[in-house]
């Protein structure tokens, strides 16, 4: 069943002034899940990626997908400069989420903390730094549940809503695998030699 979040997202996109991009803080899980994304959202934003994973496991691992993303940031010609926000690495966090749910299976309801948690921290960081949006790149994945997403992004956009009035910044809802986007990703990703992971990022997915 289609959700339309990519039209959505489309529409918010006809209505910007391309004269004046906003600023969108986008959480990133790793550089390849990020590149066919910042290829298409640089074209009309101005964006800023911020990595914030505490479920990646171990420390090596967050570490090395970390220095990839901000590798690709570093090299890619995107339409326009894209910036790189690091958080601190914080595993105790997405343990303490998960507590009770270390079996659920993928997709389940122990993902559906971490997307929360994740997006949490990114529509916080956002209203920090005074962004007009915020959005993940999780939806791009095929092993991901955009309408589960959207909806807990929508959700902090509406507590950050409640708190700032119109100050707040706006959800931009997504499914970036659409339009050939993860196909997209694969491509970007092979060119460029990224490192492609072979599990989501926690110990219990692996």
């Amino acid at each position: 069943m289609s959700h339309g979040f990519d039209q959505q997202m489309l529409d918010v996109i006809a209505g910007l002034d391309p004269l004046e991009p906003p600023r969108l803080l986008l959480h990133s899980c790793c550089a390849p899940c990020s590149s066919s994304v910042l290829e298409q959202l640089s074209r009309h934003f101005r964006v800023t990626v911020l990595y914030y994973n505490p479920n990646i496991y171990p420390r090596e691992e967050y570490t090395f997908r970390k220095e990839e993303q901000k590798r690709f940031i570093a090299e890619y010609p995107f339409a326009n400069p894209v910036d790189f926000l690091d958080c601190e690495y914080e595993p105790a966090q997405f343990y303490e989420a998960a507590k009770g749910l270390e079996r659920e299976p993928e997709r389940g309801s122990r993902c559906t903390v971490c997307y929360r948690l994740r997006l949490s921290r990114a529509a916080r960081e956002a209203a920090a730094g005074g962004y007009d949006y915020f959005a993940t790149t999780l939806t791009l994945s095929p092993l991901k549940d955009a309408a589960r997403l959207n909806q807990i992004g929508r959700e902090e956009a509406a507590l950050l809503r409640e708190k700032m009035g119109e100050k707040a910044p706006l959800y931009l809802p997504s499914d970036f695998k659409k339009r050939n986007g993860y196909l997209r990703s694969i491509e970007i990703s092979k060119a460029c030699g990224m490192y492609r992971q072979e599990y989501c990022g926690c110990e219990f997915s692996i």
